[in-house]
């Protein structure tokens, strides 16, 4: 009679059972659906684009196979090319390197000087971060503009000095023009996300004991040597994240250039990043599969920068 109790599960029971082991999998499916559709394949299609020449209006029936003719030209041939990535890395060092410079000492003092007033400190420098690109790019192109703008106005009150064309030329002086334009768009780049890293030194600031400073002070340290021994060393992790965001930042650099500066990148190309030029040979030159191999190259070169901050500020052994 005990044997005759036990019987096979109903088919229904059956259905249940399994349904509940798939609905996790209905249930994120979205995702992996969008990304699969908006990421995935724009992605491996960049890189099967990357070894075509190809005209968007034309249809994908116009697609011409050229193997690595689309990297070797870009490389070797494309002298917007290299000027462009000129242009990138020196705007990438001169706003990114003084960021950190700026944003290590003033997140310190900081932490050490402000107490009640810390978080409103904290709001106002990062403000800029959050506002719009498109505002913060207008308001400096007013202020350097060559006629009417506060930069030049100052500068011709106190040494006579005639209109720089930071955006656009000036005829009346015969200066290395390009050069302003690569000095503005490092400075708007450099104000804006000086605070963002400033709050990121200051949370990581926040974590460290603050027995360290106390001892340190009954010791006789002053701020300067708590800095450099406590607090810069307990920061290498911080450090060297807060420096592969702006290594992949400054070397994908476009809103502010191109919005200051418009398409062309301004004088004699000065502010055009390489950014710009894949956006040129996409959109303006029709010719996505240079584009795409631009990008491609771009974003070795960013692997191989990371790689090689990663191997000075990284995690030790």
């Amino acid at each position: 009679m005990t044997a005759s109790l036990i019987t096979e599960p109903r088919p229904a029971a059956r259905r249940k059972f399994a349904f509940r082991d798939v609905a996790p999998y209905v249930f994120i499916s979205p995702f992996f659906l969008l990304f699969c559709a908006f990421g995935l394949f724009p992605l491996l299609f960049s890189i099967y684009l990357s070894f075509h020449r190809w005209d968007p209006s034309a249809g994908f029936a116009a697609m011409e196979w050229v193997g690595w003719e689309n990297y070797v030209y870009v490389l070797l041939n494309d002298d917007w090319f290299h000027a462009s990535l000129y242009n990138t890395g020196w705007m990438a060092v001169v706003s990114g390197v003084p960021q950190h410079l700026v944003a290590l000492p003033l997140a310190f003092f900081m932490h050490m000087a402000f107490r009640r007033w810390r978080n409103t400190m904290v709001g106002v420098y990062f403000l800029p971060f959050i506002t719009s690109t498109v505002a913060i790019s207008l308001v400096f192109s007013s202020l350097f503009s060559r006629d009417y703008g506060v930069i030049n106005a100052g500068l011709g009150a106190l040494s006579q000095v005639p209109g720089i064309g930071w955006l656009f030329p000036n005829e009346n002086i015969d200066w290395g023009q390009p050069e302003y334009t690569r000095w503005m768009i490092s400075f708007v780049v450099w104000w804006r996300y000086v605070g963002w890293n400033t709050v990121l030194y200051l949370s990581a600031m926040q974590t460290i004991p603050k027995d360290l400073y106390e001892a340190a002070v009954m010791d006789g340290a002053s701020r300067r040597k708590q800095f450099w021994y406590i607090t810069l060393p307990l920061l290498r992790p911080m450090i060297f994240f807060a420096v592969t965001l702006t290594i992949i930042g400054n070397l994908q650099l476009f809103e502010e250039p191109f919005i200051l500066t418009g398409p062309s990148g301004g004088i004699g190309q000065a502010g055009r990043t390489a950014a710009m030029h894949m956006y040129g040979t996409a959109f303006v030159d029709s010719d996505f599969g240079t584009a795409s191999s631009i990008a491609w190259i771009l974003f070795m070169l960013i692997a191989v920068v990371t790689w090689i901050n990663n191997r000075l500020l990284g995690p030790k052994k």
